[in-house]
């Protein structure tokens, strides 16, 4: 194995103090022209590269930031992941993707593994933990920026879908096609996005003159068997619903699941809307009538964010909503 070329080696070579070498890697001034040219011949002849961790101890920057979601399984999340990557790759930094797997418990422990790691900054997506809880979690690492969840802190950015308008723009749509029984699968309870979204179904509901049944509201895990389950549990209950609206498009493939087994056909006997449109809402049959959300963008603007608060750029706008925007397919017609 060859032996990794030290500064040692590089100051030796060029006759020259460690001192001034450090000051070349990390094009600090005090070093003439000429010999930071000399340095750097000799650092690129020898193939030095320096230590992160070295670095690190000058600039107090590890490079790396921490990024965590509920589900990397769920391809809502691949694609905010690589809107963070791509700023972040442009940036010079690199990213650390942790899992917590819906678990609050994990979420706690990646939280604190990612500080003992000193990462500059951390997003954190649809975080499920508790507001005291997030708020003493975050205010430890010295950037810091959510996504799909809004916490009362000045140094804290938020990136946003606007949830209630997406619940209330399926909920008209759906009504428009003369729903009035209409159910909702509305995701993990601990859930912002899912609570927002229920918010825009209700009023809208009450805007028709028409009353928002809770029992009609069902929470369940963010997934195709989440979605499965309680929507066959809600249409045994209510074979009279004629619509299912669902907290993503993961659920609402399991609603369609249900619907099958259940010898409903989609849409003349159930209606069915999900939400993300994901690429998989486009492929299923019958295909599914969706709200989009801008994924890539939502990564992307949690990135541009938090490099403006590791860089101490002043910024007037910590809070970026994004809009959604429904997209009809054979689902719900």
């Amino acid at each position: 194995m060859t032996e990794r070329v030290t500064m040692e080696q590089v100051a030796r070579e060029a006759g020259v103090s460690l001192m001034t070498v450090s000051r070349v890697v990390n094009d600090r001034d005090g070093v003439s022209q000429a010999t930071r040219e000399r340095v750097q011949a000799i650092i690129e002849r020898l193939g030095y590269r320096p230590s992160d961790i070295a670095r690190g101890l000058v600039t107090r920057r590890t490079a790396t930031i921490g990024l965590v979601v509920p589900d990397v399984a769920n391809p809502f999340f691949s694609e905010v992941a690589r809107g963070v990557e791509h700023v972040a790759y442009e940036a010079g930094y690199n990213v650390f993707l942790c899992n917590t797997e819906e678990d609050t418990q994990r979420e706690l422990g990646v939280l604190r593994s990612l500080e003992e790691k000193r990462v500059d900054g951390i997003v954190l997506c649809s975080s499920r933990l508790e507001e005291e809880q997030l708020e003493k979690a975050l205010v430890r690492y010295p950037a810091a920026v959510l996504v799909n969840r809004r916490l009362g802190h000045d140094r804290i950015g938020v990136v946003l879908i606007e949830d209630e308008e997406g619940g209330r723009v399926a909920t008209e749509h759906l009504l428009r096609a003369g729903h009035r029984a209409i159910g909702f699968l509305a995701g993990p309870p601990t859930s912002f996005s899912g609570q927002r979204r229920v918010a825009g179904f209700c009023v809208t509901l009450g805007t028709a003159s028409l009353h928002c049944n809770s029992d009609w509201i069902r929470h369940c895990s963010p997934t195709v068997e989440g979605g499965h389950k309680v929507a066959h549990e809600l249409l045994d209950a209510y074979p009279y619903l004629t619509a299912l609206a669902c907290y993503n498009d993961l659920v609402a493939v399991g609603a369609l699941q249900a619907c099958v087994e259940l010898g409903r056909v989609v849409p003349d006997d159930t209606a069915v809307v999900g939400f993300d449109d994901i690429p998989l809402a486009a492929l299923v049959t019958p295909s599914l009538t969706t709200c989009h959300i801008p994924r890539y963008e939502l990564g992307a603007q949690a990135m541009r964010l938090l490099l403006d608060q590791i860089n101490d750029v002043p910024s007037e706008c910590m809070e970026v909503v994004l809009q959604p925007k429904l997209v009809v397919r054979a689902s719900a017609p």
